[in-house]
């Protein structure tokens, strides 16, 4: 039947049509989680954390653990949970089915479902544990899965692993995506297969800010803080790329696209950005860090997926809800947090469309350079020397004690970023195999890698500067190790 109304009518008509259509675009977004870590003496109770979460409609948060009391509290929250199986388990997890069985039983299905437990990370970076852990991941992530199909909870929990951005032996540009050879054949094609299997799908850590520390001279803030800009043309596949985010994921994505994977979803686990940083941390700001993160909360549940799959609407968690006191590192480790222990906001951005609607990006007073661009390509997981400003190397201190020494190799080679592959058994640099040498060659990877500025070798007193070559062959001058998007 045809109707006919008066121009009045037909516009308010168009009017409540626009501004329904325009409201379905904010509410069919993303979604948006945050990671609940707990290296602190200062947090509040897991009850009060609990709460801090509803208050801010946060409806989705990772733990590194399984901690009772945080579990207990989520329980009738509403809030849906990511749980890990810490990487000190992964050998007894992928060796025994029978201790799998018993893990999940005590860990997940005794709270399954009042707390919403929807996917188990297994493992965490597991590629740059100097543990050695690689071997064990598929099997373990496995027996997980055989142990949720026992308890009837498969179809419910998803199993998967976040990766490192160090995984991909190329992210620029974005089109050449790929993952480091080595692990090709043992262990992405495997896993990719078996989340192909169980419908999972791809857990991976990304930040930014690594990559704009070590190429402020050559990468955009505005690129990096999802600020206007003319954006970068990707000059395999000819898209153009307006954040340093979504080129790191599209380089992941590529990647998996190599290998014939293009159906498999991926879930961004961690992206952060430090309000505050040492001397040398370039662009470590509450200003940059209030930027990254609310435009990120902003680009997430205003829809639409990535250049490369525009369509796959993105999962992400922030990282990190509080400041944690006891984390190692540089300052800029103890300060990624979107809350103080006091649960003050360090800054204040939204989580919820709602609170988009008022929100506007503060650009800081004094920005920080790096503006410049480059035209040739800069790849990741390159070697050689380069940029050398002086003939020094970071050694570890063998007084300094094996406990001491230990963290701080788990240190440089997880959170640190240092390129401690060739330090595994059967690698090129694995011998002399003693904590001191892979701890040298670790503590001096990560001193290359930040430009060998003043205070990145310390690592609590278990690393010292030395102005001869080390004792140690491989511990040799390494060029900065970075994968980039210029801009």
């Amino acid at each position: 039947m045809l109707c006919f109304f008066p121009k009045q009518s037909m516009a308010l008509l168009t009017l409540t049509l626009f501004i329904l259509l325009s409201l379905v675009s904010l509410s069919d977004g993303g979604s948006v989680g945050v990671n609940y870590g707990r290296i602190a003496n200062n947090l509040p109770s897991a009850s009060k954390v609990v709460n801090l979460l509803k208050s801010q409609n946060l409806e989705k948060v990772k733990v590194y653990d399984t901690d009772p009391a945080v579990l207990k509290a989520l329980s009738g929250s509403g809030i849906k949970v990511t749980v890990d199986l810490p990487n000190e388990l992964l050998y007894s997890v992928a060796k025994r089915q029978s201790f799998a069985y018993s893990w999940v039983k005590k860990n997940v299905a005794v709270y399954y479902p009042s707390t919403q437990i929807e996917s188990i990370a297994v493992g965490n970076e597991v590629f740059v544990d100097p543990n050695n852990t690689t071997l064990f991941l598929l099997p373990a992530m496995k027996n997980i899965h055989n142990a949720l199909v026992k308890f009837n909870l498969d179809s419910k929990i998803k199993v998967s692993s976040p990766i490192a951005l160090s995984a991909l032996q190329n992210s620029y540009p974005s089109s050449a995506g790929s993952f480091r050879p080595e692990l090709i054949v043992p262990v992405f094609k495997p896993m990719l297969d078996f989340l192909r299997q169980t419908s999972s799908f791809l857990m991976v850590n990304a930040y930014p800010f690594f990559a704009y520390e070590s190429n402020s001279d050559v990468i955009s803030l505005d690129y990096a803080l999802f600020r206007e800009n003319p954006g970068v043309v990707d000059g395999g596949n000819r898209l153009r790329y307006f954040s340093l985010f979504d080129a790191q994921v599209d380089a992941v994505f590529a990647a998996m696209s190599a290998l014939k994977y293009d159906d498999i979803p991926l879930v961004v686990t961690e992206t952060g950005w430090p309000s505050k940083g040492d001397g040398n941390e370039i662009g470590a700001s509450l200003e940059n860090a209030a930027a990254y993160n609310g435009n990120l909360v902003r680009r997430v549940l205003t829809g639409g997926g990535t250049p490369l799959r525009p369509k796959a609407d993105l999962t992400v968690y922030l990282f990190a809800l509080f400041n944690e006191n006891k984390k190692n590192g540089p300052t800029s480790e103890r300060n990624y947090g979107l809350f103080y222990p006091s649960q003050e906001k360090v800054y204040n951005i939204p989580f919820t469309v709602e609170g988009l609607k008022n929100y506007k990006d503060s650009p800081s007073p004094s920005p920080v350079t790096g503006s410049r661009r480059v035209t040739a390509p800069v790849t990741g997981g390159a070697n050689g020397l380069g940029n050398v400003k002086g003939m020094t190397w970071c050694v570890a201190n063998g007084d300094a004690g094996k406990e001491r020494l230990q963290s701080a190799l788990d240190y440089a080679c997880g959170e640190g970023g240092a390129d401690c592959h060739p330090i595994q058994p059967g690698s090129t640099c694995y011998d002399p195999n003693t904590l001191e040498a892979h701890a040298s060659f670790a503590f001096n990877s990560y001193y290359q890698k930040k430009g060998r500025a003043i205070g990145t070798c310390y690592f609590g007193g278990a690393g010292s500067v030395v102005t001869q070559p080390p004792k140690y062959g491989c511990a040799k001058m390494r060029g900065r190790e970075s994968s980039v998007d210029p801009m």
